[in-house]
């Protein structure tokens, strides 16, 4: 009886070829096979790097346009009387454009936003990922994803018709309608962060004698901490550079906030109420605006990772 090998060598040499065993066939085969997976990887290499660049480039882009624009009329008006200025009067002569006002009005608007949208977030991704049978589940799930795509504008309408008539258009009109709009952002990021925990964590804290509530607060949630904290920075993007909705409710008054029930103007809103006729040093201070809105979103980021960082 002869081989494969010897069959396949005899075969080849009846059809006038060179014989060549079967492993070596099967070799290079491989070989083919492992390059056009290292050219494909190469490839996909590339790819990824070049969507980083271009990130990248973006970015770098557009810190370029602000500071190259807006610098010039810090330097003009001065970077005292800009950021510790308390008027912004562009039709007067001289004009005043001190962004205290709308810097004070951000954090009002911001920080009220987070104490209402954060814990509610929390509560209900808890009650999501824990709590809730799975029929209303599969009810309110839909509910909160079609909350992310409802348009800025139409919170704006439902801020305007049921919120402003109880609290006026004042701060906390805002606070209470920007805690609604990143409720999705909280909600989704924190419960896939608590059902990412590992559930042994939630099973010894069972076997060591601790409720079910007591394992997921106690135990889980600490667990996902990660998540949580990174869906409270997302909510604080989201919160900052709402512009529209905020203008529809906030009152617009570039003044020094005195109370959660007065009116305030954020820096967004100052910037979308203004440019379209604004020329020369008044469209260059609503540039500049933005570098110091810019800037404020740079510094609440950076506290935050410290603070995720400490708090690990």
């Amino acid at each position: 009886m002869e081989s494969s090998d010897q069959m396949n060598m005899r075969q080849e040499k009846q059809r006038g070829g060179v014989a060549r065993p079967a492993s070596a066939t099967t070799d290079a085969a491989m070989s083919a096979y492992q390059m056009k997976k290292l050219a494909r990887e190469k490839l996909m290499s590339v790819v990824f790097f070049l969507s980083a660049a271009t990130s990248i480039l973006a970015l770098a882009l557009i810190c370029f346009f602000l500071l190259a624009n807006g610098l010039p009329a810090i330097g003009k008006i001065g970077v005292a009387a800009f950021l510790l200025g308390e008027e912004w009067l562009p039709s007067d002569i001289p004009p005043s454009f001190g962004v205290l006002p709308m810097i004070a009005g951000s954090l009002y608007v911001t920080a009220g936003a987070i104490a209402i949208g954060v814990p509610i977030g929390i509560l209900t991704a808890v009650f999501l990922a824990r709590v809730c049978p799975q029929k209303l589940y599969h009810a309110v799930k839909p509910g909160v994803d079609l909350l992310a795509g409802v348009p800025s504008v139409v919170y704006g309408f439902f801020g305007m018709t049921a919120i402003v008539p109880l609290t006026g258009n004042s701060i906390l009109s805002a606070c209470i309608l920007l805690g609604i709009m990143i409720l999705p952002t909280v909600i989704v990021i924190s419960e896939s962060a608590i059902r990412a925990a590992p559930p042994q964590y939630y099973e010894g804290a069972l076997a060591l004698g601790a409720g079910h509530y007591r394992a997921v607060f106690a135990v889980e949630l600490p667990a996902a901490k990660s998540g949580v904290l990174a869906a409270a920075v997302l909510s604080v993007g989201r919160a900052v550079g709402e512009t529209m909705a905020v203008i529809m409710v906030a009152g617009n008054q570039a003044r020094m906030p005195v109370s959660l029930l007065k009116g305030a103007r954020t820096l967004t809103a100052n910037i979308v109420i203004e440019m379209g006729y604004a020329a020369e040093l008044h469209r260059e201070a609503l540039i500049a605006t933005g570098v110091a809105l810019f800037v404020f979103i740079l510094i609440i980021n950076m506290s935050l990772s410290a603070l995720t960082k400490r708090s690990f």
